[in-house]
């Protein structure tokens, strides 16, 4: 493999992964409008199979994949590209990217937690307090009047009903428990594979996983009545989302420990909520704000006392 990057070149593209994620999980709103859930899941897998067929090439050197690994390979694709996909896009559609971006802002103190859980990364009681912040602050999301949901193709049942922005928040902690266990465990692949292989070969298992449902919603789907703007944007969602984002995620990784990583997923809520704010016409109510405040008050607490630490170890 390559010599990993410099911490400087590691932060940036911590950083922009995760600022590129926000966008993504604001703009798959109008997507699931006009594409069903699990349909649009393996439509943004094949198209990015096709994308990174080359990256699937085995680099010279390159140690053979042991079984500890292709385990790996799979929960990696489970959690953090299956599951947090159908969580997420689902979660959007039932509530808003606001509420998402306030929900998301949690995911730092997970990673925190499951940092000290499966790698045995120092955990300060800090940690806990900003576990604490983040619960306070999607708790007080639940106060804030509901959002008007997208009522499209099989989730019209779901959006109809007066708990469906109940179960949109529960699946946007469900997204945050999956993006948590992709950042732990993309920490180990990273010593293990390059960074492209790993994001191509999870991306097929992705599509793998997606592809019996896929199947069967686009056998009923009418892809004619579909806008080309919003094949633009399946497009562009289907690069960032397993191409793009998950490349620069893991070249962060091999220089950047999983705990200190979660810092930069402030920037996920962040533009999640601005891209809500600025693209799709959504609006900051006074208690989501404060509920934003809160997350993002986690973040700082759960990140910047691990940052420290880890800095002082090095000198």
């Amino acid at each position: 493999m390559s010599l990993p990057p410099s911490k400087p070149v590691a932060y940036l593209c911590l950083a922009l992964s995760m600022s590129m994620v926000g966008c993504y999980v604001a703009l798959t709103k109008p997507l699931v409008a006009a594409i069903p859930v699990f349909l649009l899941a393996w439509l943004r897998f094949g198209i990015a199979a096709v994308a990174m067929a080359p990256w699937l090439r085995k680099i010279e050197g390159e140690a053979p994949i042991n079984r500890p690994t292709r385990q790996l390979l799979f929960l990696e694709s489970f959690f953090g590209n299956f599951l947090f996909t159908l969580c997420m896009i689902t979660g959007v559609s039932l509530t808003s990217a606001v509420s998402a971006g306030v929900i998301m802002a949690a995911i730092p103190a997970a990673v925190a937690v499951f940092s000290w859980l499966f790698l045995r990364e120092a955990a300060s009681a800090r940690t806990w307090w900003a576990i604490a912040l983040a619960v306070a602050g999607i708790g007080l999301l639940a106060l804030a009047p509901g959002q008007a949901g997208v009522q499209a193709g099989n989730l019209q049942e779901v959006s109809s009903l007066p708990s469906r922005t109940v179960v949109g928040h529960l699946l946007l902690v469900a997204a945050v428990l999956c993006e948590a266990s992709y950042a732990v465990i993309g920490k180990k692949l990273t010593a293990a594979l390059p960074p492209k292989r790993i994001t191509a070969i999870i991306n097929l298992w992705g599509l793998a996983l997606s592809t019996p449902m896929g199947v069967y919603m686009a056998l009923q789907f009418d892809f004619a009545g579909v806008q080309s703007s919003t094949w633009w944007l399946l497009l562009l969602y289907a690069l960032a989302a397993s191409m793009w984002t998950v490349w620069l995620w893991m070249t962060g990784l091999r220089t950047v420990p999983a705990s200190q990583s979660g810092v930069f997923t402030v920037l996920l809520p962040v533009s999640a909520a601005l891209t809500g704010v600025l693209l799709l016409g959504e609006s900051l109510q006074p208690l989501q704000m404060l509920a934003l405040g809160m997350a993002l008050c986690s973040v700082l607490v759960a990140t910047v006392p691990l940052q420290r630490s880890r800095s002082q170890s090095t000198h």
